[in-house]
């Protein structure tokens, strides 16, 4: 059974997004959370919906209010035919490149499908093709298809939580409210105490990389 939203908590100037892409195969959503971080993993899911999926607040992830991802997680989990949410740390994206990293986290992710989709919609201009298997990209996808949209709603919430966790151990960087993104709090934070082994070291951390001291343990 399909779970909705009350209805005060529904916003009305938000259009429905479109149910698949192509009707008749079975069609996985992709979407990556992180990217523009200063510390921590890259998160992607993949998401195959139901084709008659429907859902009047399912959005981009971004448009969403915290407690709206964390109220359609489960929704998302309950009513997919697959999902899978997968990461790729730090240290690989220091290696390959953030680009890379996030078309691997997404390549993770559907390796973990318990069912094999026969075409993939991917959010954003470029992607790395997955074995054999056809795939569109879409620029602002997660704002057009429900199962994009899914996919960024399972990424990002997932992410979030594990940089909660990273919050717990290295409260100084606020990881708890910013989430590794490069606020002003989070590069005042680096500034003070330095770098830990979790940020992401190929990134302009602050305007003057060269004061900087990276520490390779914790």
């Amino acid at each position: 059974m399909m779970l909705i939203f009350a209805a005060d908590t529904i916003d009305s100037s938000i259009v429905s997004l479109l149910p698949y892409f192509h009707e008749t195969l079975i069609e996985a959503g992709c979407d990556e959370a992180g990217r523009g971080c200063l510390a921590g993993p890259v998160f992607a899911a993949a998401v195959i919906l139901p084709k008659d999926f429907h859902h009047p607040v399912l959005n981009d992830s971004k448009q969403l209010t915290h407690s709206q991802r964390e109220e359609l997680r489960p929704v998302i989990e309950a009513n997919a035919i697959s999902w899978a949410v997968a990461k790729v740390d730090h240290e690989e994206i220091d290696e390959i490149n953030i680009l890379n990293a996030s078309f691997l986290a997404m390549h993770k992710a559907l390796n973990k499908l318990s069912v094999r989709p026969k075409f993939l919609i991917i959010d954003g201009n470029r992607f790395t093709k997955y074995k054999k298997i056809p795939h569109q990209c879409i620029v602002e996808g997660d704002g057009k298809y429900f199962s994009i949209a899914a996919a960024s709603v399972l990424a990002k919430t997932y992410r979030d939580d594990f940089m909660q966790r990273l919050h717990k151990k290295f409260p100084l960087y606020h990881w708890d409210t910013n989430k590794g993104y490069g606020t002003r709090e989070h590069r005042e934070a680096i500034e003070l105490y330095g770098v830990n082994p979790f940020h992401r070291k190929s990134f302009r951390l602050l305007p003057d990389q060269m004061e900087l001291e990276f520490e390779n343990e914790i």
